[in-house]
């Protein structure tokens, strides 16, 4: 595996996936942090955004999925994300960690996140 990474960290999307009714009927945003290793000496050589992954694209298919269909759980969401990113050819891993910063927790807390890694 290459040690080369393409690195999306901090993508913010509304999407309403949650156990309790009110999640799904609110909604909340979620955090997204993805990880690509890839060998990037192709793009590197070429200057080409076609031998690479492009990370604007990308984003936009990462925020389709968590602002379309609810789960409940940001596992399920994980590895739908993951999936995205595996689809791209060039993607040897994809680390993927979905952040619920608002999750409902009675209890004062920074974050709750779930990390996938997919070879």
């Amino acid at each position: 595996m290459s040690d080369d990474r393409i690195v999306l960290t901090g993508l913010r999307v509304r999407g309403h996936h949650g156990v309790l009714p009110a999640e799904r009927a609110q909604g909340q945003d979620f955090l997204l942090d993805v990880v690509l290793h890839l060998d990037t000496r192709p793009a590197a050589a070429s200057d080409d955004v076609a031998d690479t992954v492009h990370y604007g694209e990308l984003a936009e298919r990462l925020a389709e999925v968590v602002a379309g269909e609810p789960v409940d759980l940001i596992e399920t969401l994980a590895q739908r994300l993951a999936d995205v990113c595996l689809s791209y050819a060039r993607v040897e891993q994809a680390e993927v960690t979905v952040h619920k910063p608002t999750a409902p927790i009675p209890l004062d807390f920074a974050d709750v996140a779930v990390t996938v890694v997919r070879p």
